[in-house]
């Protein structure tokens, strides 16, 4: 019995210390690309460090949040990205139900539509960028504009979509909807897919329309899923750069900027590496909180339920 005991307790040791090794070159990553450059960030965001500059680096404390808070280019990008996740997290996620129910049919060529929508995930950003740019061409041979003139009979007028400070940013969000929802819909789809079909089949008893299947079976079995897939969108809508980089630069006059796009101008194009670490910082603490409160709420919820 004693000897027993003292080969589990040595088979528990032997395990987890493969788990350990296992899990070891992971850790290795995460700590030296993740944890080592934010702290960096962290250190070099209380100084005054300036590529090319002749002075010395020195300490200067919360100088550098100060500016950046105080900065309206820095505040303007931190509301267009607030803006762009209030729009494109909730339409993005009600598009991708809605695929994800539609190719959950049974039809013939269904593999063919699951691929047709999954396609532009794999695509590069700065390609989608480029493609959307020759949509938005300018005058009436642009295909967005062609189409907005045939569907209003001609009453609608060419806009140059991309260099209108009211349309710049509304354009990157369709093109970054039409890019990023195949992702979503996957993930739903697997959700829907693991649903059991004796709910249904107890709701069809009940005599329980489809609507009420949706609502009562559907929606509270994609719950996990659709927590999930909104809050990989809500960060990835908060890390908007290569189509505004590639479309618009930020114009015209900020109004397509964003946070991730005035920090990489700020350190390399005005070389202020302090700086540019402070906005690093700060929207790394606004994108946890946002991602905590979400969770947080999610939690709530389920605990009600």
């Amino acid at each position: 019995m004693h000897i027993k005991k003292i080969l589990n307790i040595r088979q528990t040791q032997s395990e987890s210390l493969g788990g350990w090794l296992m899990s070891l070159p992971a850790v290795l990553g995460l700590a030296l690309f993740m944890a080592f450059p934010f702290l960096l960030a962290i250190g070099l965001s209380f100084t005054n460090l300036r590529m090319g500059s002749p002075l010395p680096t020195r300490f200067i404390g919360f100088e550098a949040y100060q500016r950046v808070l105080t900065d309206p280019s820095f505040l303007r990008a931190l509301m267009n990205n607030g803006l762009f996740a209030l729009i494109v997290v909730p339409l993005q996620t009600v598009l991708a139900l809605g695929l994800a129910l539609f190719l959950n049919q049974k039809f013939k060529g269904i593999m063919f539509f699951r691929t047709l929508f999954f396609m532009p995930v794999v695509f590069p950003l700065s390609l989608v960028s480029v493609v959307w740019i020759l949509m938005y061409a300018p005058g009436a041979d642009g295909m967005i504009n062609a189409f907005l003139q045939f569907i209003s009979f001609g009453q609608i007028s060419p806009q140059d979509f991309l260099h209108n400070p009211y349309l710049a940013l509304p354009a990157i969000m369709l093109c970054s909807i039409w890019q990023g929802v195949g992702f979503q819909m996957v993930i739903l789809l697997a959700g829907l897919q693991s649903i059991p079909d004796v709910l249904y089949e107890a709701a069809e008893i009940d005599r329980a329309n489809q609507w009420q299947k949706f609502v009562h079976v559907t929606l509270p079995q994609l719950r996990n899923p659709l927590i999930f897939t909104a809050l990989v969108t809500t960060i990835l809508a908060f890390r908007v750069f290569d189509q505004v980089e590639i479309m618009t630069q930020g114009g015209p006059n900020g109004a397509s900027t964003t946070v991730m796009y005035e920090t990489v101008q700020t350190i390399f194009n005005r070389q202020q590496v302090g700086q540019s670490s402070a906005m690093t910082v700060i929207f790394f603490i606004l994108v946890l909180v946002i991602t905590l409160v979400q969770r947080s709420a999610a939690k709530q919820e389920r605990e009600i339920e």
